[in-house]
């Protein structure tokens, strides 16, 4: 009787923006995806360096992986991609979900971007629906729509695991904002519901983790765990009442520090805005607009 191969799963942490990073595969040699990677930004000079994304590359290098595909979750506020980074140093191809269209819209928009920035996802390789799947080796990858932090948001499920972005946090910190354009805690609880209708001992792994009470960072829960335990939406919480909980508690949150640099590279698949004519790429800084 044969049996599935077994996902490894490798975390990785980037404490800037507190933020994990997955490499997933079979075994040694075998091919990979790595999931939501980090260019590390320093929004005081405006550079970027690779530590995150060079971390990635010394361990698929190190395992002799092949990198198959590079996906995202969503299109991160948080911090920036390295997907073109480690493209061009790992191969593979660039993946998110088809609702990136949505997203590009509202924020071509907001920055008043001109004709050269396209809002069809073209600058993705592969724009994924909910339920289709993806191969790396022995290994298949379903795309699971969870909107409501955005109207993009994917979750994957590998095997016995789930990598929910920003959806879900561990069962003390919560869940997600919902209140970037485009964003809906009415949506978000829905898609909270559809992944917590999985197995109890289904893996939840974590795109962040904001530990209070000075817990060490943890990248993995169960279905089960935070069914029982999450302090926003345990088994219990009606729809109504954790809509009007994330309405009054994103009222109180600041944006986030990255926010006006990671959208406008994150909706470019990590590419940077056409140079300008003396070589340098720019980034907009809209006054008073969110």
């Amino acid at each position: 009787m044969s049996t599935k191969p077994a996902a490894v799963i490798q975390a990785f942490f980037d404490p800037g923006t507190w933020t994990f990073s997955y490499v997933v595969y079979e075994g040694e040699g075998s091919p990979c995806v790595i999931i939501d990677s980090v260019l590390n930004y320093d929004p005081k000079s405006g550079r970027t360096t690779s530590t995150s994304a060079d971390e990635l590359i010394g361990f698929i290098q190190t395992h002799q992986l092949k990198t198959e595909w590079i996906l995202e979750t969503h299109a991160h506020a948080d911090h920036l991609t390295a997907a073109p980074y480690l493209q061009s140093h790992l191969g593979g191809k660039t993946v998110i979900g088809t609702h990136i269209t949505d997203v590009q819209k509202v924020f071509k928009g907001v920055f008043n971007l001109d004709e050269r920035f396209k809002s069809d996802g073209t600058q993705f390789d592969r724009l994924l629906k909910d339920g289709e799947s993806l191969h790396f080796g022995n290994l298949t990858l379903k795309a699971l729509y969870v909107p409501g932090h955005t109207p993009a948001c994917m979750a994957y499920e590998i095997g016995d695991a789930i990598f929910v972005g920003d959806t879900l946090f561990m069962p003390d910190v919560g869940t997600a904002r919902c209140d970037f354009p485009g964003g809906d805690a009415r949506t978000l609880y829905r898609s909270i519901q559809k992944i917590l209708a999985y197995p109890p001992e289904t893996k939840l792994y974590m795109c962040h983790d904001y530990p209070p009470n000075d817990r060490p960072v943890a990248h993995m829960t169960t279905v089960a765990q935070e069914r029982a335990e999450n302090i926003h939406v345990h088994q219990g919480i009606t729809e109504d009442q954790f809509v009007q909980m994330r309405t009054t508690r994103d009222q109180t949150l600041e944006m986030p520090v990255l926010i006006l640099p990671s959208i406008q590279i994150n909706i470019r698949a990590g590419h940077f805005p056409e140079p300008d004519s003396n070589g340098i790429s720019y980034l907009k800084m809209p006054l008073n607009a969110l």
